[in-house]
């Protein structure tokens, strides 16, 4: 609201929002810290590949271990990674660790990845437009 309590018009850029106590933030801060650790997880190739197996329903430590040609105290690193991350959740019961996905997590990464697609395609929509306006591109001044 202004001075006269009239409602101002939202100014920010497509990716940015404003906020009361701070001004204008980037949407980038909401998905920071979590999504740091989502990427770093599915950085790695022995991760993507328990991810990938995990997609088809949980499964053992013992089973996903065998897919990966390491030592199985080596894959239990990549496994508490996963977890860590919050990408998986393990439940041992007597002996047997069993994997499976936490679905939910990876809506973090496709919400950002929704904000970035939104954020590029009103940039290349202004782009089009730009170029296809015959005012935008006309020589007189």
């Amino acid at each position: 609201m202004n001075s006269v309590g009239r409602a101002e018009p939202d100014l920010c850029a497509p990716g940015l929002r404003r906020d009361a106590r701070f001004g204008i933030l980037s949407h980038m801060a909401k998905y920071s810290e979590a999504l740091d650790g989502v990427f770093a997880a599915l950085a790695d190739p022995s991760r993507r590949a328990v991810v990938h197996r995990l997609g088809a329903g949980p499964a053992s430590v013992g089973e996903l271990a065998e897919a990966v040609p390491i030592t199985l105290p080596s894959f239990m690193k990549h496994i508490r990674v996963l977890e860590t991350s919050g990408l998986i959740r393990t439940v041992k019961t007597g002996r047997v660790r069993v994997c499976e996905l936490e679905r939910e997590r990876f809506a973090l990464v496709d919400d950002w990845l929704a904000d970035q697609r939104r954020l590029w395609e009103a940039r290349t929509d202004r782009l089009e437009q730009f170029l296809t306006d015959p005012k935008e591109n006309s020589d007189e001044s």
